[in-house]
């Protein structure tokens, strides 16, 4: 495919705005045609932020468009696999934030659909393509530290979303975790076939009462025997921690938090350096960019999309996984899940 690629958002809310951004002012050979919310004003407010020349409440408005040659996804999760199957049918090739949906079959029954039509899907776990963990990636894949061992993950939000939203997301474990459900995959290019998870309520007891958890720690164990920690928390005072780590027989690579700046000021007092940056655009607005390119690019050259259907798959049924070892207080395999 050559020439401008003609897209459609739904969903107007913050990530749609963040993608809306990445193809309007930073990303070449596309444009936003259309955007749908069920909010119409929302998507009237997000058309005019970003130039885009048509706003509507019906996202099968943007179905229904010979012209839109692809849709972005980015509308509450129940729609997402609902919205996957009609865009399908209508021959349009998909992006969809995560997760595909809180259940398999629904999952399954869209990736089918998408198989049939043969139109492209990508899922939006974006840390992929964050230039640190890249890196970590790219030292593993060339034998920089031999043969893995050992996976870290950290991944801790300066503030717990609001309970309304907790209450449909899934809980942590498919709403948050489930990056790093992805990314523990993605670095050592493993598969994990045991999950160990606990958690507790240490942040807001309306989490609790909510059904979720705000603290949790899940290990992992890999088909070639490397082992994985994750651990999340929904507050961190001091900003938006997101750091990883692979250590491995022959050394270790490690990602730290990026900060506002790389200064350090000491004095009798004391040394001082800057926090982590407090808020996810700040952390991850290049990683978005990068991620909206490499699922254009996909589409212009006909090769595969970088964060596969099955890719999103295999995230949910590690988060599914974890929330059955909590509630039965043991290891789970990954098999028992499906």
């Amino acid at each position: 495919m050559t020439g401008t690629i003609n897209v459609g958002l739904i969903g107007a809310g913050r990530i749609g705005q963040v993608h809306a951004e990445s193809i309007t002012r930073r990303t070449a050979g596309a444009r936003i045609v259309a955007v749908a919310d069920v909010n119409q004003a929302a998507a009237e407010q997000c058309a005019g932020r970003f130039q885009i020349g048509e706003a509507t409440g019906d996202p099968h408005d943007l179905l229904n468009n010979p012209a839109i040659e692809a849709v972005l996804i980015c509308s509450s999760t129940d729609t997402h696999a609902p919205l996957i199957r009609a865009a399908a049918a209508a021959g349009k090739h998909i992006f969809c934030e995560k997760p595909i949906a809180l259940d398999l079959a629904a999952i399954d029954a869209a990736l089918a659909d998408v198989a049939q039509a043969g139109v492209k899907l990508q899922i939006g776990f974006n840390r992929r393509f964050d230039s640190n963990f890249r890196h970590l990636r790219h030292t593993v894949a060339s034998g920089g530290i031999g043969a893995p061992h050992l996976v870290r993950i950290t991944s801790r939000d300066p503030a717990p979303p609001p309970i309304a939203y907790i209450q449909v997301s899934g809980g942590i474990f498919l709403d948050m975790t489930i990056h790093d459900f992805d990314l523990a995959r993605f670095l050592i290019d493993d598969e994990v076939t045991e999950v160990y998870a606990t958690g507790a309520v240490l942040v807001d007891p309306a989490i609790g009462a909510a059904g979720d958890l705000d603290t949790v720690v899940v290990t992992l164990r890999y088909v070639h025997g490397a082992l994985g920690v994750i651990d999340n928390s929904r507050q961190a005072l001091y900003g938006y921690d997101q750091r990883a780590e692979v250590f491995g027989a022959a050394g270790a690579v490690e990602a730290q938090n990026k900060t506002p700046h790389n200064t350090t000021h000491s004095t009798a007092d004391g040394v001082q350096r800057p926090k982590p940056h407090y808020f996810f655009l700040e952390r991850y607005m290049d990683s978005y960019v990068a991620e909206m390119s490499a699922f254009l690019d996909a589409i212009r050259t006909d090769v595969p999309t970088p964060v596969t259907g099955a890719d999103g798959r295999m995230a949910t049924v590690l988060g599914l996984a974890a929330w059955r070892s909590v509630r039965e207080k043991r290891p789970v395999a990954v098999d028992e899940i499906g």
